[in-house]
């Protein structure tokens, strides 16, 4: 594993990106386009090579996951007579080369027999192109060729000084927030009804007598962020909130503000349906810009908290986003990092003048370049409630166990 470099290393790879006009972060480079093509092997081999290729330099990783089926040609080429049948993920980080081949096991290679390889879905973080192509046994042709792979994972290894830790000294919390506390509201107040959230964000001393279970605690584990159905509706803003949301936001807390540098987020995560934890920066100048480090869409049906992860960039400025630019990923599938429910997980995210790159559990996910020059970050970190339900369900809780924010 290539360790994780300070940012002058990495200028040469950002090389594409250079001249781009991010437009003080409200603009971002286009998304390369993915597609699978066509290979050819000999009789005899072992291995085809099917090449995937990008149309352009990518300015984020992309990851394309791709499968085998059956040929429909005169000679069908079929699986586990033909050829091994495979499910595999193709990465390509900033500066990768072009094209990168994936290997199908050949069994017997039989003159003229055809199988196909597409792609599963759109890739993440591209666009797709050419979706399948065809795979041919020709001993006319010479066999399609192995392509380079490109970089290996960084491993998390912070670069700044470590500016703030998290302990039951150093984590403390009010309503407004001050440089030795985080506040347990959003600088723009305690409910969120732009993201249609249906939870109030609570403070046990603010509503110390409205009944309500403690939003924050220490735990022999860690810091508890409890969230919760609430027994009678609580009103903000005049809307009344059926459920108990918690928040900790550093806007008011120098010491956990940094420009470039690093941020390590150790957590285990909810289950509940309906609940929406997450981990993200916020400019000091105001949103947008955003940098979600870590978000479990628990409102969506389809989302699998112990396998699915999400960071994405929120560009712009004066409350207007014009671009929105991440990746949702499986990556139990991908990189073999999972359980998050289960068991405690870092996840971090190293912010430099050319790249921001996120890590999990020490290993790098994701990377984009960056669109953010000069910009300043405070972090939040909360569980949100999207539900109209029971809201009963497994853990509505998120545990924090460490926090390292590191500066450059």
């Amino acid at each position: 594993m290539q360790q994780l470099a300070a940012a002058s290393s990495l200028s040469a790879d950002a090389g594409d990106f250079a001249s781009f006009d991010f437009a003080n972060g409200t603009r971002y480079p286009e998304r390369a386009t993915a597609s699978v093509g066509p290979a050819t092997y000999r009789p005899g081999a072992t291995i085809a090579y099917v090449p995937i290729s990008l149309d352009r330099p990518t300015p984020n990783t992309v990851i394309a996951r791709v499968m085998t089926e059956d040929g429909t040609g005169l000679v069908r080429g079929v699986a586990g007579i033909n050829y091994q049948p495979i499910y595999k993920s193709v990465i390509f980080r900033p500066g990768d080369p072009l094209t990168k081949t994936v290997e199908v096991p050949i069994i017997l290679g039989i003159p003229g027999a055809d199988f196909i390889v597409r792609f599963v879905e759109a890739p993440w973080g591209g666009m797709m192109g050419t979706d399948r192509a065809y795979v041919q046994c020709d001993f006319q042709k010479e066999a399609t060729p192995a392509q380079t792979e490109g970089r290996e994972p960084r491993t998390f290894s912070p670069s700044g000084t470590l500016q703030w830790r998290m302990s039951r000294d150093t984590l403390k919390w009010s309503d407004a927030g001050h440089d030795k506390a985080w506040s347990t509201k959003l600088p723009n107040g305690r409910s969120q009804p732009g993201n249609q959230e249906t939870g109030i964000y609570l403070d046990g001393w603010v509503y110390r007598d409205a009944g309500i279970e403690a939003p924050l605690r220490y735990t022999d584990e860690g810091l508890v962020m409890h969230t919760q159905k609430l027994k009678q509706p609580l009103e903000w803003d005049g809307v009344p909130y059926d459920y108990g949301s918690v928040v900790l936001s550093g806007h008011n807390t120098r010491p956990v503000q940094i420009g470039y540098g690093q941020y390590e987020f150790t957590a285990k995560m909810p289950d509940r349906r309906g609940s929406w934890p997450a981990f993200w920066l916020i400019s000091t100048a105001g949103w947008p810009p955003e940098i979600d480090i870590y978000e479990g869409f628990g409102f969506e049906s389809w989302w699998d908290f112990d396998r699915y992860t999400a960071n994405t960039l929120h560009g712009g400025a004066n409350i207007t986003r014009t671009f929105q630019e991440g990746i949702f990923m499986n990556s139990d599938e991908v990189y073999g990092i999972g359980g998050f429910t289960k068991g405690f997980h870092s996840f971090a995210v190293d912010i430099q003048p050319d790249y921001i790159t996120w890590f999990i559990d020490g290993k790098e996910t994701y990377q984009a370049v960056n669109p953010f020059a000069g910009f300043r970050w405070y972090p939040i970190m909360d569980v949100a409630v999207k539900t109209n339900g029971d809201y009963a369900d497994g853990s509505g809780d998120m545990i924090v166990k460490d926090i390292k924010i590191y500066s450059n």
